[in-house]
């Protein structure tokens, strides 16, 4: 009997390698141009894989240099009257763009008020440009700085960042670089982070010429400070090992005079108001302090009477220039005091609150809490229950 060897092999050949070899043979029938094409549109497609991958596998500091490299110049804005954490940020951001032949620009909305921020801008010679609207950003590039969402001038709302660098809670994001970790007690830490992956050097010449002056080191170490209350509020293992990197370059001179500011007299009064009108129940303390000429006095206050002992959440507002402006501190796991500020404040329209678990801020309209607009209104009474209620848990 003889049988064909192709029905035998046909026989011991699954469906699979049947279906495999017909797509062979299908292929080698196409023609030499299309499958030239085919094969290089594979290669293609493998090689921009490999760069997806080998860029977001570099470090941030490194794809944020790169970025800032693409452009002749950037506004490195930060948020409305900005603090130290807010300026050392920005610092570091402009150093980043020089080393790659960037210009930077440094610009801020509102005022620089609080005696301690004018001193951080004075001691270090700070170049800070104010600006009222959107036509005034000195560049069509802008990075964030310490706030992910632009506010606080005309025309905020059309500027798409092409970089973010925040440790706030948002929803802003850069349409090139986003860089935004609640988990971190300032933004200064990130951006000292972002110069150690680019290997920086205190004071030192290096190959790539990237070097942290003197007076960078000693901003980017008192924004650290400024927001984590000096190491004790808010902070994370990160900004002790920003702290200890920078050390070595800092200078003690200016660091003293940064953080022994002289303190007007109105920034006195408002904190002796805060601790003499205080009202206390159980573990909260709030103080309405009337009528400001600096609103920087509020959280100041603030800062003060969480001294008190037994107390573990305050809240201090007062008016300035028919705003109220709120600022609160806890040290209660109970209490998260941006959550808290923002619930009772959450229905009076244009209202503006939140922050972090130890510490918050927000601004009302003395106009809308006077009615004006969709809601009927509350009055400071009112606002103060709301409070208390909101440290409670109850609202």
């Amino acid at each position: 009997m003889c049988v064909r060897s192709d029905s035998i092999s046909s026989a011991f050949v699954g469906p699979d390698a049947l279906v495999i070899g017909s797509a062979v043979d299908g292929f080698r029938s196409l023609e030499p141009l299309v499958l030239s094409l085919l094969v290089v549109a594979a290669v293609a497609v493998a090689v921009a894989g490999w760069w997806v991958v080998r860029w977001f596998r570099r470090p941030p500091g490194v794809r944020l240099k790169r970025l800032l490299g693409e452009h002749d110049e950037v506004a490195v804005l930060m948020h409305p009257n900005p603090d130290p954490d807010a300026m050392s940020c920005a610092m570091g951001i402009a150093r980043i763009a020089e080393s790659v032949e960037t210009d930077a620009t440094l610009q801020y909305a509102g005022e620089i008020r609080h005696q301690e921020n004018r001193a951080f801008r004075t001691v270090l010679d700070l170049d800070l440009e104010s600006v009222e609207s959107s036509t005034q950003l000195a560049a069509d590039a802008v990075v964030l700085v310490d706030h992910n969402t632009p506010r606080g001038f005309a025309g905020s709302q059309s500027v798409e960042p092409i970089a973010v660098v925040d440790h706030h809670p948002g929803n802003g994001a850069g349409t090139e670089f986003t860089d935004v970790r609640t988990d971190y007690g300032a933004a200064s830490t990130i951006v000292v982070e972002y110069l150690d992956d680019l290997g920086a050097t205190m004071g030192a010449e290096n190959g790539n010429g990237l070097t942290v002056s003197p007076e960078l080191a000693t901003g980017l170490l008192y924004g650290i400070q400024s927001d984590t209350n000096h190491l004790t509020n808010g902070c994370s293992r990160a900004e002790f090992d920003a702290c200890a990197t920078l050390f070595s370059g800092i200078d003690e001179d200016l660091l003293e005079r940064i953080a022994n500011p002289q303190v007007s007299d109105d920034v006195l009064q408002v904190k002796a108001t805060a601790i003499t009108e205080k009202r206390v129940e159980g573990p909260f303390a709030i103080c309405d302090v009337g009528e400001i000429p600096n609103a920087d006095a509020i959280p100041q206050a603030a800062d003060e009477l969480m001294h008190l002992e037994g107390v573990t959440a305050v809240v201090v507002y007062g008016e300035y220039d028919g705003t109220i402006h709120l600022s609160g501190r806890s040290r209660d796991d109970r209490v998260h005091m941006g959550e808290a500020l923002r619930r009772a404040t959450s229905d009076v329209p244009m209202a503006n609150a939140g922050g972090h678990a130890r510490m918050g801020g927000g601004q009302v309209s003395v106009d809308h809490m006077s009615g004006i607009g969709p809601s009927e209104g509350i009055s400071r009474d009112e606002l103060e229950e709301r409070l208390f209620s909101a440290l409670a848990g109850e609202r």
